[in-house]
């Protein structure tokens, strides 16, 4: 992984205008060993994916943890070793004949010839990153949030009660829309116990006020 050093060494060859490459680390998956250009760094502070890595023609977030310092000299690909080449047997006798020559035939053809070529392969379209909507319910507070791929496209965003029963009421499932209103019934209940509370608080204040004789 990438140490403090190592980030910030990142972000001065950043502002001299280059850009360095990393190598990704076994827990980056399948990009295991593989060489990336870092583009840009954004604040840490956003999630811990703020390392933005070009590979091919992508532009992907990672963590420092994802990330491995290059080693100076690349091991080269080891060139694949010649097949050894049997030896032609050698025939001891007497010299063979030369073989007869084949006999050549014209044939004359008149006619129009067709060139035919072979369609092409269409090129393969490459899908663009899966987009994750996340609903989330923290002690009575909602919020959305959304991620393409492993990059954050919106961060998490308050969203009303109301609003939150209207987006799981457009999907087919009964067992979340249940789920959600008790979620809601539960915060209002609270909501109503602390209203009550704070009432009877205001209502023994004023009894307070009540008996003190005015000025």
């Amino acid at each position: 992984m990438l140490s403090t050093e190592d980030v910030e060494g990142l972000r001065a060859v950043l502002e001299s205008g280059k850009r360095p490459r990393v190598m990704f680390a076994p827990s980056a998956g399948q990009m295991a060993g593989q060489l990336g250009q870092v583009v840009r760094l954004d604040d840490p502070s956003d999630g811990p994916e703020f390392v933005a890595v070009r590979f091919g023609k992508d532009e992907l977030g990672f963590s420092p943890a994802d990330l491995l310092v290059p080693p100076k000299k690349m091991p080269a690909p080891r060139a694949p070793e010649p097949e050894p080449v049997a030896a032609e047997p050698v025939l001891e006798g007497p010299p063979l004949l030369p073989p007869a020559p084949k006999p050549t035939i014209t044939t004359m053809e008149t006619g129009v010839v067709e060139k035919v070529v072979a369609p092409r392969k269409p090129a393969k379209v490459k899908a663009p990153a899966e987009l994750t909507v996340t609903l989330t319910c923290q002690e009575g507070v909602w919020s959305v949030q959304a991620a393409r791929g492993v990059k954050v496209v919106a961060k998490p965003t308050p969203v009303r009660a109301p609003d939150a029963l209207a987006m799981v009421a457009l999907l087919d499932a009964p067992a979340v829309r249940e789920a959600v209103e008790d979620l809601v019934s539960a915060a209002r209940a609270a909501a109503e116990e602390e209203a009550d509370r704070l009432r009877r608080q205001l209502a023994e204040v004023e009894a307070r006020l009540a008996e003190l004789p005015q000025s």
